[in-house]
């Protein structure tokens, strides 16, 4: 296990060091933020002025040096527009984009699962064949016009919900949270479900496909000849079996969640890290969009390797394979 550990922090190290090069040359490659940080009628030596207090005058790669050896002690830059560190920024915004992300995987799993293992027990009744064909809408419906139909309906029409916002947050550990508050749930329920609705259709489908094939394995055929039960062999046998690559997706998808909620903070004035890059690249805020892509690449490399160390816990023959 600790060889496997190694290997994988390894390749985390190399993939962040690549990504970091890929990621300053296309935040470079976007345009000049002097042409939008500066006035129109500055002269010339103000605007030369700017350029080197922004650190702009510097050749590219010892740009990227310097960043690199900044980043390697916790500094990601200054903000051009904010003039805080660009990593502040992000944290401050960090846990609002969480509690949307947890919220939405949470209830991919709540709704998903139990639809999938009904639906993949019983693939020909009505209800399992409504199951499927809605799941298809879970693929197929654009994220901000469902975000604007849940808003029509459920805050315009009804009023049951707020449309926009993150309502009434706690402070825990220097960071504001809205989920321990009936305010900030109830804002929170709305863009949860919007940015759930393809990872619940994906759940659906991916629950149904485990349980058709491990209904078929000897196995369960032997547990069922013993006389077991319906739930002990649904719930022992073949649930337990389906959960690896049900974790498996749901961890990668969880760093997609994060990454791809801009649409729904956008749609529900969500005050998190989505809303945030927005803004900057309005106004090519470079060191806040690096700092961005940055973290979403740490994130996106931790929980893969937190996904990999589950797996291989719950498959033993994965860490056997990789000492091949």
């Amino acid at each position: 296990m600790t060889a496997f550990l190694l290997r994988r922090l390894i390749q985390a190290a190399a993939v962040v060091l690549v990504m970091s090069l890929l990621v300053f040359l296309g935040v470079f490659a976007v345009g000049d933020p002097i042409e939008i940080l500066i006035s129109p009628e500055a002269d010339q030596f103000e605007r030369e002025r700017a350029v080197k207090a922004l650190g702009l005058d510097l050749p590219l790669w010892q740009q990227y040096l310097v960043f690199l050896g900044n980043a390697l002690r916790g500094d990601l830059g200054r903000s051009f527009v904010f003039n805080e560190p660009a990593l502040k920024l992000i944290l401050e915004r960090m846990p609002a984009t969480l509690e949307l992300a947890i919220g939405a995987t949470v209830a991919a799993l709540i709704i998903g699962l139990p639809l999938g293992l009904y639906a993949g027990l019983k693939p020909n009744s009505p209800v399992s064949k409504g199951i499927m064909a809605t799941s298809i809408l879970g693929f197929s419906l654009p994220t901000f016009w469902v975000g604007l139909m849940l808003i029509m309906v459920f805050a315009v029409q009804l009023g049951w919900l707020p449309s926009t916002g993150r309502g009434e947050t706690v402070t825990i550990l220097g960071m504001r949270w809205s989920f321990l508050t009936r305010d900030g749930i109830a804002h929170l329920i709305m863009p949860a479900l919007n940015l759930a609705l393809f990872k619940i259709s994906l759940v659906i489908r991916l629950t149904r496909a485990g349980v058709r094939e491990t209904m078929l394995m000897d196995y369960v055929k032997f547990a069922r000849a013993k006389g077991l039960s319906p739930a002990r062999v649904t719930f022992v046998h073949v649930f337990k079996n389906i959960l690896i690559p049900v974790v498996t997706v749901v961890g990668l998808e969880f760093g997609g969640t994060i990454a791809f909620s801009v649409v729904t903070e956008s749609v529900f004035a969500w005050p998190g890290m989505g809303k945030l890059i927005i803004d900057s690249i309005n106004v090519l805020d470079r060191p806040v969009m690096v700092a961005y892509l940055m973290m979403i690449v740490l994130l996106f490399i931790t929980i893969n390797l937190v996904v990999d160390i589950t797996y291989s816990l719950l498959d033993p023959r994965v860490r056997l394979e990789g000492k091949q």
